[in-house]
């Protein structure tokens, strides 16, 4: 007689499905009536809650997807229309790491990576590693300004160990979304806060980014304390383009404010009089930085 479990997808490959249960692990595999005409959108994600029926030979099926309270997810244009592929379901936490320097940090990523989170209503950490390269002081003086903004914000060395458990305080409980550039550390900053987590996690993304027609795996590794990390780098390829131009000062937090007070309703906030985000700019209450990347997100300027 099947018996049915729930469970959350950990691994997603191939149309195989790791999920997490009570009793262990369970490969899965997607209820034939579950597919039928889901054309639009991945139907399973790693992340998913499930119900599963465990089979006589150990394996499971997955019988039914609950109802999902976040998502990262991309819009692929087809021959048919659009396609959501849904990279990560049920995320808590986004976590952003650059580099402070070495390689110097590519804030306009950083400022997109925000945008994408701010669209998606998923809560962003950022973090700039390789503090000891540069110190506490010059950090605050070159990155401090995405805390006044309302990130929260985390300055760490993989080197000497600053900042981490911090970072791993900050983790612990949640379904956290890794992503960054390559040669911030990390790999090492996962390492640091869960010896082999790192390793894991890249040998997932280094699979998923071989090449265009290699299996794309996506995995997430439970954290000791609990919680899981997911190294998430099909963000890199995430684009803007189903994002209106005139959308998109409402997801820079310093200026959506701003917007109702200037005296166009489609003010675009790069050279009409009596903008209120340009005054802001003025006056020192948002950094030039950002607005330098608003106007190149929406203009390519």
């Amino acid at each position: 007689m099947e018996t049915t479990t729930t469970g959350v997808v950990l691994r997603s490959q191939s149309g195989f499905y790791h999920v997490q249960t009570s009793g262990g692990r369970v490969i899965c595999q997607l209820r034939g009536r579950l597919k039928r005409n889901r054309f639009d959108s991945d139907i399973l994600a790693v992340g998913d809650h499930v119900d599963v029926s465990l089979q006589m030979d150990g394996s499971g099926m997955v019988e039914e997807i609950h109802p999902r309270v976040s998502m990262l997810a991309r819009m692929d244009p087809t021959p048919k229309g659009i396609y959501r592929q849904i990279l990560l379901a049920n995320v808590d936490q986004f976590i952003l790491i650059f580099a402070c320097t070495n390689p110097p940090p590519h804030l306009r990523m950083l400022d997109r990576f925000l945008v994408i989170a701010e669209k998606q209503e998923i809560p962003a950490l950022i973090v700039f590693n390789k503090l000891d390269l540069i110190g506490e002081t010059e950090a605050e003086k070159l990155y401090g300004y995405y805390r006044m903004v309302g990130y929260p914000l985390l300055f760490t060395s993989a080197l000497d160990g600053r900042g981490l458990e911090e970072l791993k305080a900050q983790i612990t409980g949640k379904l956290n979304a890794f992503t960054g550039p390559s040669g911030v550390g990390k790999s090492t900053i996962l390492n640091r806060v869960q010896p082999g987590l790192g390793l894991a996690a890249r040998e997932v993304s280094d699979a998923t980014g071989k090449g265009r027609h290699t299996t794309v795996v996506r995995e997430m590794y439970p954290l000791q304390g609990g919680g899981y990390v997911v190294d998430t780098p099909g963000i890199k390829a995430l684009a803007l383009w189903d994002t209106e131009p005139e959308e998109l000062d409402g997801y820079f937090p310093e200026m959506s404010p701003l917007v109702q007070h200037c005296a166009f309703n489609d003010c675009s906030h790069r050279v009409e009089k009596g903008c209120a985000v340009r005054a802001a700019v003025e006056n020192g209450s948002i950094h030039p930085a950002r607005y330098e990347s608003y106007l190149k997100l929406r203009f390519g300027e």
